[in-house]
């Protein structure tokens, strides 16, 4: 089965096709999608999507989104991760390039899903993008605490937030960048990544892998990702389809495996 671990099929680039590129990605062999929550007041929107057997969410606030609710609390998220169809925690963490929220807003913000994952058991999806080090001083401090599972969605970052998270157990997804002619850098940190964490994504509509780059992505387009994490790591594609599926459900373990 093809998993795609992180879509976005509530955004507003889907409003004309919706369900035609939701049949398109079943034609295409993906048998399950996470669609993932930007924020909690669009979590309805993001939950509805989910009513479709194989569509299952999240729910969270993205940093960018940050700042419309700076005060959130872990209980709100444990609350309305109490929805059966709800998979994890997120998408969350820190994007110091666009800074669209205040960076210590981003920080008070990601440690309240850090608590929520804590407390639900279930993972932490996390965003991370120019934040490095201080994602890195925030994830060990906060597993200090107390262990939870977390999963680093879309990874772009360096080798050595990876051997951190790494020592933590986490799971990383690797999503249409890997792709991209000018990613060796990415490419050599998926070649390092442990064998039995790794998930595929596309993170529609963003990030079309080639030969779709520049178009709106979708999950049709999870197959691209998947060949060249299988021509990265060196596995035969049954092989790196078997490998990201037990990955999978061993995270997303919510999700009751077919």
């Amino acid at each position: 089965m093809l998993i795609d671990s992180h879509v976005n099929l509530h955004a507003p680039q889907f409003d004309d096709d919706r369900e035609a590129v939701i049949a398109r990605a079943r034609t295409a062999g993906v048998g399950l999608m996470v669609n993932i929550c930007d924020r909690v007041s669009n979590f309805a929107a993001v939950r509805a999507i989910a009513d479709e057997p194989d569509i299952w969410c999240t729910v969270g606030c993205h940093p960018h989104e940050a700042k419309e609710d700076p005060d959130l609390p872990p209980g709100r998220l444990i609350e309305l991760a109490a929805d059966p169809r709800v998979v994890g925690i997120g998408e969350c963490g820190l994007d110091f390039h666009y800074d669209l929220s205040p960076r210590d807003v981003q920080a008070k913000v990601f440690r309240a899903h850090v608590a929520a994952a804590r407390e639900s058991g279930l993972p932490l999806v996390v965003h991370s993008r120019e934040a490095d080090e201080v994602m890195g001083e925030i994830l060990e401090a906060e597993f200090a605490r107390g262990p939870f599972r977390l999963l680093m969605h879309c990874y772009t970052s360096g080798a050595e937030l990876a051997r951190r998270c790494a020592a933590m157990g986490a799971w990383f997804s690797v999503s249409g960048i890997a792709t991209f002619k000018a990613a060796e850098d990415v490419r050599a940190v998926i070649e390092a990544m442990p064998a039995d964490r790794i998930i595929v994504e596309t993170d529609c509509p963003y990030l079309a892998p080639i030969p779709h780059r520049g178009r709106r992505n979708e999950p049709a387009y999870l197959p691209h990702v998947l060949a060249k994490l299988a021509e990265v790591r060196g596995w035969s594609l049954d092989e790196a389809e078997r490998r990201t599926e037990d990955a999978f459900f061993a995270l997303f373990d919510r999700i009751p495996r077919p």
